[in-house]
This record gives structure tokens, C-alpha cells and sequence, in this order.
């Protein structure tokens, strides 16, 4: 007797277990998803947060009471440029390389650089042109 009502129990057992684990799953799977939404949303503000205290903190701090300044940068290959640095009242053009920085050069006189000039007026006419011809073309 007790064979015969092992294998109705065995059927039966799947589907009464199933029954609350598809009940619990559709909770518990809504209530998972919205602890992760929230911790998602949790650190992305943290991000945020700690990039604007970043900026903050950049501001109080303001650069140009460094001892060095950057005065010019020239590229002269992919790992090679000059660069020109004012140090207190002298400037030093430096070259620099993969691994290594070498005083070329202490100038006598400092360099003064222009204040940045607008650009071409010619350049941003043609360019205008060419912009609106583009747009002609097409129909």
C-alpha cells in the first residue's frame, strides 16, 4: 500500500511546491528589482555627488597661486614635446620624453605671449559659405 501511494505523493508534490514559489517569486522578484533600482540609483547620485565636491574643492584651491606655470606646449612627435614653464620670475623650456625631462634652455628674457586673437574672419565667412551651400544642395 505504501508503494502505490509513493508515486501519486511524488506528483502531487511538485505542483504544491510550485505553488508557493510562483506566488513568492512574482513579490519577491518586484521587491528585489526595486532594492536594486533604488542601490542603482543610490550610487550614481553618489557619483554625481562626489564629482561636484571635486569641483568644489578644485575652486577653493585656485591654480594660479602654483609656484609653476605652463606658459607653452609644442608637440614634436607622439611621445616628444617642448614645453616652456615660468618658475617664480625665470622661464625654462624643459623637453620631455617617454621617460625623461630635461632642462634645455633657463631664457635670460621671458616670453610674453599675445592674448588670443578671434579667429580669421575670412575662415568663418567661407566657412558660413560652405554651410550654406550644403544646405542649398539638398533638397
Amino acid at each position: 500500500m505504501r508503494f502505490l501511494a509513493l508515486p501519486s505523493l511524488l506528483l502531487a508534490l511538485p505542483a504544491v511546491a510550485a505553488e508557493p514559489a510562483a506566488s513568492m517569486s512574482s513579490t519577491g522578484m518586484g521587491t528585489q528589482m526595486t532594492k536594486l533600482l533604488l542601490g542603482l540609483l543610490l550610487v550614481i547620485g553618489l557619483i554625481f555627488l562626489l564629482a561636484w565636491l571635486l569641483r568644489r574643492m578644485q575652486q577653493l584651491n585656485p591654480r594660479s597661486n602654483q609656484a609653476i606655470k605652463l606658459i607653452s606646449s609644442h608637440a614634436l612627435g607622439p611621445r616628444e614635446r617642448l614645453v616652456l614653464v615660468q618658475v617664480g620670475s625665470e622661464q625654462v623650456l624643459l623637453g620631455l620624453s617617454a621617460g625623461r625631462i630635461t632642462p634645455l634652455h633657463v631664457l635670460e628674457e621671458p616670453v610674453h605671449l599675445p592674448d588670443a586673437e578671434p579667429a580669421n574672419p575670412e575662415f568663418a565667412q567661407r566657412l558660413m559659405e560652405l554651410l550654406g551651400r550644403d544646405h542649398k544642395d539638398k533638397p
